[in-house]
């Protein structure tokens, strides 16, 4: 079947699945690839809120959401044109969120009796229908696909698994004709010291991105046109590291001495990291031994 192509202004894409399964990472990597392509852009990385929330559990769901235009743009978004939902109780938590007439991915093999019971579904909205008079829905066995591209390398079903991430990252990236290497080149920078993890990530990023160009659902790829932004030196910062550099600043401006004391836990855990690293612009920081002690 042949593929066409549309050329739209912007996209808002989130990507959801439980703690474990790397959204936040999948999300970063389309980040920056997307401004690499040369889109204007804004993120919104959404966390649990509660500590070690079972799997698979509607607490557990971590999401990213992306906004990419040819246009300037100021927000990551209201309501995501394309929701990537890696289990059914991402598919509970933020379906109710996504456009009418919106696409939605999701990974098939995770819709087992025990996680639908864990998100609260009766029945597989995969198989009622129930999705299909609002939504444009693609069903795609993830797990099974990076099971079959890595089988070879010797690791562990769970390891393999969790590769899973990078196949649904390779087919947005067909989607929305975004090229891969610099996430390969990233991988093999991150876990330099792990080759078989880095074969194994690429080779599902592959998977998904060649399923995207082979299977007869996906019929039509998207194209953003480049922004027109000002000519200079871009930085990507994430609101944790604005706020440090913020406050940095303004202890620098009032002549105040900064102290900062906290609690590693994610998503604060940034800011932590980032002001101890400043100690020689006399910024004091504490890590305490729980939350409550962190604020007293």
């Amino acid at each position: 079947m042949s593929k066409t192509t549309q050329q739209v202004d912007e996209v808002v894409i989130r990507f959801a699945g439980d703690s474990g399964d790397g959204m936040q990472l999948t999300g970063g990597r389309f980040t920056e690839t997307t401004a690499i392509v040369g889109n204007d852009l804004s993120t919104l990385p959404d966390f649990p809120a509660e500590i070690r929330a079972p799997a698979g559990s509607l607490a557990g769901v971590s999401a990213f959401q992306i906004k990419f235009s040819s246009k300037d743009i100021h927000t990551p978004g209201d309501k995501p044109d394309v929701l990537v939902a890696m289990n059914p109780a991402a598919l509970k938590v933020h379906q109710k969120e996504v456009t009418p007439g919106g696409t939605i991915i999701c990974n098939a093999n995770a819709f087992t009796p025990k996680n639908l019971k864990l998100a609260g579904y009766e029945t597989n909205p995969l198989d009622d229908k129930t999705l299909d008079d609002y939504y444009t829905l693609y069903t795609v066995e993830m797990s099974k696909m990076v099971a079959l591209a890595n089988e070879d390398l010797g690791l562990t079903p769970k390891i393999i698994d969790r590769t899973k991430n990078f196949f649904a990252l390779g087919l947005l990236f067909w989607i929305y004709d975004r090229p891969m290497q610099s996430t390969k080149d990233w991988l093999g920078v991150k876990f330099a010291k792990k080759p078989e993890i880095v074969e194994a990530n690429i080779r599902a990023m592959d998977a998904g991105y060649n399923y995207g160009e082979t299977t007869e659902i996906f019929t039509t790829r998207y194209t953003v046109e480049k922004a027109n932004l000002p000519a200079g030196t871009y930085r990507n910062v994430v609101g944790n590291h604005a706020l440090s550099m913020g406050l940095a600043a303004a202890a620098e401006k009032s002549k105040l001495g900064l102290f900062y004391g906290g609690y590693p836990i994610t998503p604060a855990s940034d800011i932590l990291h980032t002001l101890s690293a400043w100690k020689h612009l006399g910024i004091k920081t504490f890590q305490a031994e729980d939350e409550i002690a962190g604020i007293t």
